[in-house]
């Protein structure tokens, strides 16, 4: 049978390195998981119980293609608590996952043949999902010396339809401040460039609170997620706030590419708004997790690293170790026993010598694959 053009998009390798673990402990064989952006714990105990609840209750059904009412308006309230924005409920759109409000977002901003940049290293996915959707992605090489975040000069003049930004990004974990972020926004205002914020990791930063582009400006897309400081990776239930005249088109989207998110998970999301207390606890982790690879990856022999602001990521150049990190993560994983990402994933063209560390695990976890990486590259 016949394929699209449009489908011939590359793998997201972080799962063919998760495919490779599966097998190896399917084997029999002990895998500590450092290649994969997902938390070790269980969503929140209060989400467990509303869905439990309503569970006993009545029957799940379709939903509103927005997302229920009452999620909306808790969501509004979050952005009045880490950000003292003042949010109207109707502008937050409640979706499949990050993943389905990027599909709805591109949809309604681009056309077949529009370019987005993307800085890089970043989310590989970015660039596939447009490439399916016919959309140019224009890979901005970002400079170390401004912490792998895009600044104008790098996009102004190129005739871009839209630019993507991350903070927390993945897979640096670097954080844009406040001046910085609106120097993007401002700019490509100007440029009358649609603005996309990716927000997912907001709630994992360690010494400053990170930004939303909300606080900018009403006229951005911004883009967040359960999946991450609210250990719901699973559940696939993600939100994004779009400008006013822009939510009844996104409504006619979802209405006909996804119906709506799942009933049960917005009934999990919704509680788990109000569990602050546990999830703190699980940044409390991070935070240790953080400082155990800072000290750590430099003795085991990945000394040129910065630390994170945010997110659960090292991002390591090892381009003085090797230059094919694909074949590097799969000798790691073989003699090491430990799972990592390599940088192609995240930057095509720089991506051979880098690495990407995940420190979303235990701290058991995290001791123990330092462990096997120290020993790994004093015998290598």
């Amino acid at each position: 049978m016949r394929n699209s053009t449009r489908s011939d998009v590359d793998p997201f390798i972080v799962m063919d390195v998760m495919e490779a673990a599966r097998r190896a402990e399917e084997a029999g064989r002990h895998i500590i998981h450092m290649e994969v952006g997902q938390p070790s714990t269980a969503a929140p105990a209060g989400a467990r119980q509303a869905l439990a609840t309503a569970m006993e209750s009545g029957s799940l059904g379709y939903t509103v293609a927005l997302g229920i009412p009452e999620l909306r308006a808790r969501i509004a309230q979050l952005y009045g608590d880490w950000y003292d924005v003042d949010l109207d409920p109707s502008r937050v759109v409640v979706t499949s996952g990050s993943s389905g409000a990027f599909l709805l977002a591109f949809t309604a901003l681009f056309d077949a043949g529009d370019k987005v940049g993307i800085g890089a290293p970043g989310y590989p996915s970015y660039r596939q999902i447009l490439k399916a959707m016919s959309v140019e992605p224009v890979m901005l090489e970002t400079a170390a010396e401004n912490r792998y975040q895009p600044v104008p000069s790098d996009f102004v003049g190129k005739g871009l339809d839209g630019l993507m930004v991350a903070s927390p990004a993945n897979p640096s974990g670097t954080m844009l401040g406040k001046d910085d972020l609106g120097a993007l926004i401002d700019a490509a205002q100007a440029e009358n460039t649609a603005f996309i914020s990716d927000e997912i990791y907001h709630g994992i930063e360690y010494e400053a609170k990170a930004v939303t582009a909300l606080e900018h400006s009403d006229d951005v897309y911004v883009i967040n997620s359960f999946s991450k400081y609210f250990s719901m990776t699973g559940w696939r239930v993600g939100w994004m706030v779009v400008p006013p005249e822009h939510v009844r088109r996104i409504e006619r989207l979802a209405q006909n590419m996804f119906i709506c998110a799942p009933h049960a998970s917005q009934i999990a999301a919704l509680g788990a708004l109000d569990c602050k207390e546990e999830l703190d606890a699980n940044l409390q982790v991070y935070t240790r997790n953080r400082q155990l690879m800072i000290e750590g990856l430099p003795k085991a022999g990945f000394d040129r690293i910065a630390p994170p602001d945010g997110a659960f990521y090292v991002y390591a150049d090892v381009s003085h170790i090797t230059d094919d990190s694909r074949a590097f993560c799969a000798e790691i994983l073989e003699k090491a026993g430990v799972a990592v990402t390599p940088g192609l994933d995240f930057d095509p063209d720089r991506g051979a010598g880098t690495l990407r560390f995940s420190y979303a695990r235990s701290t058991a976890d995290i001791e123990e694959g330092l462990r096997r990486l120290t020993e790994f590259m004093a015998n290598r």
